[in-house]
């Protein structure tokens, strides 16, 4: 019934990855101001965490993120899967950097999602895939180089039959380059974040991360927490965690 879209989704990483490789290779013979970066980091974890962390697969997922940065404008797509390469989410942000300055930042974005489940008919089971947006404003202070405060506000909006809106409001510090010893690099993130959706889906969340990894090596290991604080989500999400491995290009 969804053979031919799921094919082409799966064919969706595969091209940003040559995309991706092609940018790179060209990017010392542009000037800069036409650059284009490119980038993707590639993670596998224990239990997918979604875009808001209040929401995961509850399985071990495989998850893309490709990047690509020309001046002002950033695309991020983010392609995850679980472990049978079946579909879970696919994100397609699109940002702009209204304030662009060494110590300040603020972008305004839109995202064009799709989350994916199993949907029983009698007969067979099948993908179903729900469609959202998003728009986004997000301010981010940077101290130094290595760390970093942010807040953001996400208007997100369902398309489809049986999905949900609401708002969703973050407040992210990170301290980066934490030196342990002469060989490994240390990264601590805190998140604090609330969620406003109808249908009782309200919570407040803490949602600390960390990273380790070693110098000048595009391997990291990570560990995240969630823990809901308060809310009038049943049953009540409480307290779940994921631990992975990144690689990044």
């Amino acid at each position: 019934m969804m053979t031919t879209g799921y094919v082409k989704i799966l064919l969706i990483p595969v091209l940003l990855f040559t995309v991706s490789t092609l940018a790179l290779a060209q990017e010392s013979a542009q000037s800069d101001k036409t650059k284009l970066n490119a980038g993707c980091t590639f993670s596998l974890n224990s239990n997918g965490i979604s875009s808001i962390p209040s929401f995961s697969l509850g399985a071990p997922a495989i998850i893309a993120a490709p990047s690509f940065t020309l001046g002002r404008f950033n695309y991020e797509p983010v392609l995850a899967y679980d472990l049978d390469i079946q579909p879970w989410f696919i994100d397609n942000w699109f940002r702009y950097k209204i304030i662009d300055k060494p110590r300040f930042e603020f972008r305004t974005g839109v995202n064009f999602s799709m989350y994916f489940s199993d949907y029983k008919l009698p007969d067979e089971t099948v993908l179903q895939g729900q469609r959202y947006w998003v728009a986004e404003f997000t301010a981010i202070y940077k101290p130094s180089s290595a760390s970093y405060l942010s807040g953001a506000c996400w208007i997100d909006r369902g398309q489809d039959a049986g999905t949900i809106d609401g708002l969703y409001f973050s407040i992210m510090g990170e301290r980066s380059e934490i030196g342990i010893g002469k060989s490994f690099l240390l990264a601590a993130n805190l998140h604090l974040f609330y969620i406003d959706y109808n249908g009782n889906n309200d919570g407040l969340f803490i949602s600390p991360k960390l990273t380790t990894s070693l110098k000048n090596k595009p391997f990291a290991l990570f560990f995240h927490v969630i823990q809901a604080i308060t809310g009038n989500i049943t049953p009540f999400p409480g307290f779940s965690w994921n631990m992975g491995i990144a690689y990044s290009l």
